[in-house]
């Protein structure tokens, strides 16, 4: 049986006070939206419709052609909103399952569970409900003295006793297709001047059905998305998911409450994560690897058995073995290769360090390329930008840069060469010599073993 996923995403969203449309706000590091889409996605080989208005042309372009596009032009209630789509679906789909935008946190196995309930069932209409006490604007589920599903009631229209039921609808349905286009056509108008699709269940029971539920275990799932505060509830919910799922698939962390993994994060077995850690973006980090603690670590290839303490990393590599920080920044295009050691207070920008090469503290490396076996002393700074463009500087194996070096690009440090401590290099120094002063001059060649 076919079933296609409508996903309502044409909201204005006034309540999140923002330029940005509400579905696009992000949540562990992708917009609330992605979520809908990815489990409606993993749920049915269909491809999913995604129904826009307020901001659609930003929606359309966060999201390209993962799924199909329906314009609601008027806001004028979930009900009209889903109308929409009967060009697009009448006919070519048995099932339609209806999910929110705004409610990124429903799983997978809860929908799939709502679908083959659907399937099993008589009912044109199966949908989820929950028990919470914090009803959270939801509408209230009106049973007869049998049990039987009757209505739902709005929480602004409820009576005082209405107030008090306590089971919810959380707005998340499947439909029989051919039932359903029919029946939408039957929706009144409300006093607000909009279709309302709760109303579609007074319609099926009109029509002699009785109304399929599937209860929700866990009331988080139906968290919906109005304001910011809702936004920061739904996070803190969605990292305890993300932390929970790496604790148990090997990875240890110290304080999980305060540690920030996005959804495209992976990690290693056996690494530790120390608090106040924010791992995001494309992030792979290796296995039996220390993080942390106050590590900010975005888009990074981080080996095994490397050591990153306090400090900041963006877009950079970091190989096997490595240890870098405290206070070390690696930027754009930093490439540490094995056993490389960073010291504190240093910066590394598109630059490669070699194999076992040292870096001392209080260092700039910009725009450089570094052999294997290399120390550079603290204070070290390569002067790669003179007024108009970057320019480069080549250090080879073996060489030792005294402390305070200023090494002044474009310039080249040949293989076993050293620079005294304080020195300004303007010009290359050949291998296995030994270059001082200011600015540098080579003074003597040095002995070395081939």
């Amino acid at each position: 049986m076919r079933t296609t996923t409508v996903i309502l995403a044409a909201g204005q969203g006034t309540r999140m006070k923002s330029e940005t449309p509400k579905v696009l706000h992000p949540l562990l590091g992708k917009p609330m939206l992605a979520y809908s889409v990815e489990a409606a996605q993993q749920l049915s080989g269909e491809m999913p419709v995604v129904v826009i208005g307020h901001g659609g042309e930003m929606v359309r372009k966060e999201l390209g052609n993962r799924v199909r596009y329906v314009l609601q032009p008027e806001q004028l209630g979930t009900g009209h909103a889903l109308q929409q789509t009967e060009p697009v679906l009448k006919g070519l789909t048995d099932q339609i399952l209806v999910i929110n935008a705004d409610m990124p946190l429903l799983r997978t196995e809860t929908l799939t569970n709502l679908v083959v309930a659907s399937q099993e069932n008589t009912s044109p209409v199966t949908m989820l409900t929950v028990i919470d006490e914090n009803p959270r604007g939801f509408g209230r589920l009106v049973r007869d003295s049998q049990g039987l599903v009757c209505g739902i009631v709005e929480e602004a229209q409820a009576s005082s006793e209405q107030l008090a039921i306590h089971e919810l609808n959380p707005g998340v349905y499947c439909f029989r297709a051919d039932w359903l286009w029919t029946a939408l056509t039957r929706v009144p108008l409300s006093p607000k001047g909009e279709y309302y699709l709760t109303d579609v269940i007074e319609i099926a029971v009109a029509d002699g059905y009785q109304v399929h539920t599937i209860p929700i275990s866990d009331s988080s799932e139906t968290i919906g998305i109005n304001t910011r505060v809702h936004l920061a509830e739904a996070e803190r919910v969605m990292q305890q998911r993300v932390n929970h799922a790496w604790m148990m698939a090997g990875v240890t962390m110290i304080d999980p409450r305060t540690t920030y993994i996005e959804t495209g994060v992976k990690i290693g077995s056996d690494t530790r994560l120390l608090p106040n850690c924010i791992l995001s973006g494309n992030t792979v980090i290796g296995s039996h690897c220390e993080i942390g603690p106050n590590t900010m670590i975005k888009d990074t290839q981080i080996g095994n058995r490397c050591k990153v303490v306090a400090s900041v990393v963006e877009r950079a590599i970091l190989e096997d073995d490595v240890d870098a920080g405290p206070f070390a920044h690696l930027r754009k295009g930093a490439h540490l290769q094995q056993g490389v050691h960073m010291g504190n207070f240093g910066e590394i920008k598109n630059s490669t360090l070699g194999p076992g090469s040292k870096m001392g503290h209080f260092s700039y490396i910009g725009d450089a390329n570094i052999g294997a076996q290399v120390n550079i002393g603290a204070g070290t700074i390569t002067c790669n930008y003179d007024g108009e463009k970057k320019n480069i500087t080549v250090i080879g194996d073996d060489v030792f840069i005294g402390s305070d070096t200023m090494l002044v690009a474009p310039v080249e440090i040949g293989t076993g060469a050293r620079t005294g401590a304080g020195a300004v290099v303007t010009k290359d120094v050949p291998p296995h010599s030994l270059a001082v002063g200011v600015p540098a001059r080579v003074i003597r060649k040095l002995e070395h073993h081939d």
